[in-house]
């Protein structure tokens, strides 16, 4: 364990060396998720039955989630970059935990989330969005955004190892902004016919966006939703541990193995 604790810091450090040699990433990552905010709460606010201020509250949370989700695409780019580069190759051959890598690219992502996460909610608060709950639940869902943000990337870092090309994850990339639309994220999901609302609520993203508000005192918890959603915060939990407990070995086993 303390040979991962020190392999691992020493990658969380080569890769936030790494964002701030390059940039460009965090600052699309980060532009991205508050030109979303503005367009989806000053456009389709106008437009949905939770108009104006009352929508960007419930939004606020919902695109929280969703770049959390995000952390699928940034993990894939990561290491399928890596891995057609030959760095992963190089690593492999050194002396050290077979998780560091992995773990440490996951960690050096959370980190820069977090951070990323302070400007997003300062342009959340001046278009009318509030923290209506208590500190205590307000910092339980900034924390459960993260853990669900790490639970994400170790799916993205899993599918980078294994397509090892930037062009196949740019594809692949591409399909998961499929993901926040079958959600709760931008909208609620009482309005949809019964098949697609019941798909978009065994959605993770749909328990964790929920999770969020209910934290937040946003939004109360929908009747009628399907589990996750009606039992969010244990939803999204479950549904984290679900991911971790999949991707974790799976991306580890693949960083050791590489094509064999």
């Amino acid at each position: 364990m303390s040979m991962l604790a020190y392999d691992g810091t020493a990658m969380l450090g080569r890769q936030l060396l790494r964002m701030r040699n390059n940039p460009g990433l965090l600052i699309l990552t980060q532009v991205m998720p508050v030109s979303m905010l503005l367009f989806f709460g000053y456009v389709f606010g106008s437009a949905l039955a939770v108009p104006g201020e009352a929508y960007r509250s419930f939004l606020v949370p919902g695109l929280l989630v969703a770049t959390a989700s995000g952390g699928i695409m940034t993990g894939m780019f990561q290491a399928a970059g890596d891995t057609h580069r030959g760095v992963t190759d190089r690593f492999r051959t050194l002396p050290m935990s077979r998780a560091a890598v992995p773990l440490g690219q996951a960690a050096a992502d959370l980190v820069a989330t977090a951070a990323g996460t302070v400007p997003f909610l300062l342009v959340g608060l001046a278009v009318g969005w509030r923290v209506e709950g208590s500190p205590l639940a307000a910092l339980g869902a900034f924390a459960l955004l993260m853990l669900f943000r790490f639970a994400c990337t170790w799916a993205g870092i899993y599918l980078g190892l294994l397509t090892r090309n930037e062009e196949a994850a740019g594809q692949l990339g591409g399909a998961t902004f499929l993901l926040p639309l079958l959600s709760s994220a931008y909208i609620p999901t009482s309005g949809l016919p019964g098949w697609l609302r019941t798909l978009a609520e065994w959605n993770p993203i749909s328990a964790a966006a929920t999770a969020l508000r209910d934290l937040f005192g946003n939004a109360p918890v929908p009747d009628g939703a399907a589990w996750p959603v009606a039992h969010p915060v244990a939803g999204s939990l479950l549904w984290c541990a679900v991911l971790l407990g999949v991707f974790v070995p799976l991306a580890v086993r693949q960083y050791a193995h590489g094509e064999r």
